[in-house]
């Protein structure tokens, strides 16, 4: 158990890598040769059974992984925690949240299609929270393998400096095993799963290249660290210990990446991985963390790994279990134990850890303490992604992880009425387990509007609304907020007069509509201009609230009318039938009669858009922002990526991310925030007013 494994044998590793490049699959090899899983299942295996970190059945249907999964092995002495991230770009922040509380990673590259666009973005996560990594090129055992190529594109591509700590013997079909080239030993993988190792001499006709690559090696490292650099220029004897300690020391400082290869699939190389793992990837107290201290206007404190110091914890993800909520925790330092209270920094509530449990994949394991470098997992302690916890002495907090913007919207309601409260009860947990899903209601559509970080996230949590919680859900395009406005002066003269039995209803208004300043603050303004008393000053009041009223629904299309000033100049009233209610209808008609006489015209909201993608692909994202109405503002190249940035109409945006992606080989990405209002072209004008004298007819028909 944790108790037992000393810091200095502790490994928290995330396995992250491009969509389809065999993170799961490495995974399941690793469980399998750490003894955690006596069977080996294929994520999309014949079996049905799928792999072991793919818990979820939607997971295992898709096969792609979804949430990120953590699991515990033990490798020899050493005690890994290990969590499985998802590939796809729509489940970031997984990757993010998995990265923000380990101390090193494993980047899954496959050996065909090498460096690919998600590996760029993973690369660039690892490097946000300074993650030290070894390079995996897997699937040695396919067609077009190129070990080589694939490490040099590390260094072309994600400006790495990659070390090929192993040569391949043989490639493709004819991939048999490794040679290390530190010992200069060649390794094979016998038994049916590849368990039994064989260590054998170098082959007679790799040996040549064997000392070359040794040779190229010992310079590579010696290029990064001073005490091998000096061995190296003085021509003395290094010793295989001195090169696999200069490894260590040159990977942890972030300044090298070992590059290791072999195939998850075939069983080949991954326990040589997993030694490496131990051998080269830091232990948690040899890499720096950093709280706030809220007491000490957030002053940075670095975190000691040490079990006799006051407890720090980051809540980093949570889930929904059959008992309550899991909270996985990552324990920077301190010990937490079994009913112990703790504070959650960010409420200052005290709560009690009823339990404590070790997650492997979907199953637990109670334990009775966790110490500082373990990950752990705890029970009915309630709180949001992100939250820090300490044993109340201190009052620190830990930066959270990078949240990127969400850039889709979907409208959804349920489908039945009954599932109302089902509906509430899921948006309530996605929101709370992933911060990259929002849900808002549009105040003017009356819609729930749910937003995410592509179509497959928010696609994945509709289909789960409708499994674990029973709820189907329509889902539709979200109502794009237009408005109207004028662009003329309008001037009304409107008469209320209205007579039945006792007293009657008499107000006149006069004046005019005028647009306001394009640099206006506010979006209506009232002013009075009365003089001589033609409308009684107790009446002003309710003009203006009639004024107020109005402009809230535009004829045209029911929006809000923005950028408007109404002044009212005349007027007339009636000593008995005059009152507060007339003057305020009179404002509301006078102001419709105005409103048509100042050519009003639909506003349309624009968003700006930054869209980044490797330069070959400018012609295509250029002629997607044309397609879309856009206005391209400016655009540059640098370090290979175009960047465009474009103002374009947010009713055009709506599937613009998968097209993004199918134009840029999945290597685009964009953001997108609110620019501005312009004016709807005439002929969607058209359009818009057409649907809603459509709709209102239905309506009138309807009450009918």
């Amino acid at each position: 158990m944790a108790s037992q494994v000393p810091i200095e044998k502790v490994r928290n590793i995330g396995i992250s890598a491009h969509i389809d490049s065999g993170k799961t699959t490495l995974s399941e090899r690793i469980l399998f040769y750490t003894g955690r899983i006596h069977e080996i299942h294929e994520v999309r295996g014949k079996d049905g059974v799928g792999a072991k970190m793919d818990s979820m059945d939607l997971e295992r249907e898709k096969g792609i992984t979804i949430q990120s999964a953590a699991t515990y092995a033990m490798w020899g002495e050493y005690n890994i925690n290990l969590i499985d991230t998802p590939g796809h770009v729509d489940f970031t922040i997984e990757v993010e949240r998995a990265l923000r509380v380990l101390d090193g990673a494993i980047l899954v590259l496959c050996s065909v299609s090498g460096v690919q666009s998600q590996s760029i973005t993973v690369d660039r996560q690892m490097k946000r929270y300074k993650v030290p990594r070894i390079a995996f090129v897997n699937k040695m055992d396919r067609a077009g393998a190129n070990y080589q190529r694939v490490a040099a594109q590390l260094k072309e591509k994600l400006n790495h400096h990659p070390v090929r700590l192993q040569l391949p013997i043989g490639a493709e079909d004819r991939f048999q095993g490794l040679v290390d080239l530190i010992q200069m030993k060649a390794f094979y993988f016998d038994g049916e799963s590849g368990e039994n190792i064989r260590e054998e001499e170098i082959p007679a006709e790799l040996l040549e290249q064997a000392k070359a690559d040794r040779q190229e090696m010992i310079e590579k490292v010696a290029e990064v660290d001073d005490a091998l650099g000096e061995l190296f220029l003085s021509d003395s004897a290094i010793s295989n210990e001195q090169i696999a300690a200069a490894v260590r020391r040159a990977t942890i400082a972030l300044k090298m990446t070992p590059v290791m290869c072999g195939s998850a699939y075939k069983n080949k190389g991954v326990q040589l991985l997993l030694n490496a793992i131990c051998a080269y990837l830091p232990n948690p107290s040899e890499v720096t963390n950093e709280a706030l201290d809220q007491k000490n206007n957030e002053a940075k404190v670095v975190l000691e790994s040490s079990s006799d110091k006051p407890f720090v914890g980051l809540a980093f993800k949570l889930e929904d279990g059959r008992y309550g909520q899991l909270t996985y925790m990552r324990v920077y330092q301190g010990k937490v134990s079994k009913g112990d209270f703790i504070v959650n920094q960010a409420n200052q509530k005290k709560v009690k850890v009823p339990r404590i449990v070790r997650m492997h994949s979907n199953e637990m394991n109670d334990i009775n303490e966790g110490y500082a470098g373990d990950i752990i997992a705890l029970f009915g302690v309630e709180c949001a992604s992100g939250d820090t916890f300490t044993d109340g002495t201190v009052q620190y907090t830990m930066t959270s992880m990078f949240v990127p913007d969400a850039v889709i919207s979907l409208a959804v309601s349920p489908k039945n009425r009954d599932a109302q409260a089902n509906f509430s009860k899921a948006l309530n947990r996605f929101t709370k387990e992933d911060p990259t899903f929002r849900v808002n209601r549009d105040e003017e559509s009356g819609q729930t509007i749910i937003r995410g970080m592509g179509e497959l996230h928010l696609e994945i949590y509709i289909e789960r609304m409708k499994r674990e919680y029973n709820c189907e859900v329509v889902a539709g395009k979200p109502q794009v907020a237009y408005r109207e406005t004028i662009s003329q002066k309008g001037e009304f003269a409107y008469t209320h007069k209205k007579q039945t039995g006792g007293s009657g209803q008499f107000a006149r208004v006069c004046g005019y509509v005028e647009p306001l300043p394009s640099d206006a603050v506010q979006q209506y303004e009232f002013v009075d201009d009365i003089v001589g008393g033609s409308i009684p000053r107790e009446f002003i009041p309710a003009c203006d609230k009639g004024f107020a009223e109005a402009v809230k629904k535009g004829s045209l299309i029911g929006f809000p009318v923005v950028g408007i000033r109404v002044v009212i100049n005349d007027g007339a009233f009636h000593a008995v039938d005059s009152s507060e209610m007339a003057f305020k209808t009179a404002a509301i008609m006078g102001f419709r009669e105005g409103y048509a006489a100042a050519k009003p015209i639909i506003l349309e909201p624009m968003m700006k858009v930054e869209v980044q993608a490797p330069e070959d692909f400018q012609g295509s994202v250029v002629g997607q922002i044309n397609q879309r109405r856009g206005t391209i503002l400016e655009s540059g190249t640098a370090e290979g990526y175009v960047t465009v940035v474009a103002e374009v109409p947010l009713n055009t945006m709506f599937g613009y991310s998968t097209d993004l992606r199918s134009a840029t080989q999945g290597k685009g990405e964009f953001t997108m925030e609110f620019a501005k209002y312009s004016p709807v072209p005439r002929n969607e004008a058209e359009a818009l007013m057409a649907a809603y004298k459509e709709k209102l007819a239905a309506e009138q028909a309807a009450r009918k």
